[in-house]
């Protein structure tokens, strides 16, 4: 029973030693394959946040661009809105003081004008 015991722990002790040299054990490689490849994912990843930086810095520049275009067209708006509201106003003053015969001749030369313009145009 002893000899059995000896031969346990022997085998034990020497398991991973072979003629020659040493056993690389399995746990150790993969151990070794797993870091490598978490290296390759680890540099992957990071091109990747990279990339996505330089989207999101283009992005943003982009958006910037386009809200002063915004702030523009808004303010051309509102300085059309003033001129087309003196327009309006000097309209409804001519209508309201000119006699329905010079309104009818007003309003026909417009429609005729416009028709030359189509015209002209197309």
């Amino acid at each position: 029973m002893n000899s059995r015991r000896d031969r346990n722990t022997r085998t034990a002790l020497f398991d991973g030693i072979e003629e020659g040299g040493i056993r690389a054990s399995s746990s150790y490689s993969s151990h070794e394959i797993d870091e490598h490849e978490n290296e390759k994912a680890l540099d992957g990843l990071q091109d990747r946040v990279n990339l996505l930086k330089r989207l999101s810095g283009d992005i943003h520049e982009e958006v910037d661009t386009h809200n002063r275009m915004l702030d523009r067209m808004g303010n051309d708006m509102d300085a059309s809105r003033g001129v087309l509201s003196g327009t309006m106003d000097k309209f409804k003053m001519v209508f309201e003081t000119k006699s329905s015969r010079r309104m009818f001749t007003l309003v026909a030369s417009f429609v005729v004008l416009f028709l030359v313009v189509y015209y002209l145009t197309r």
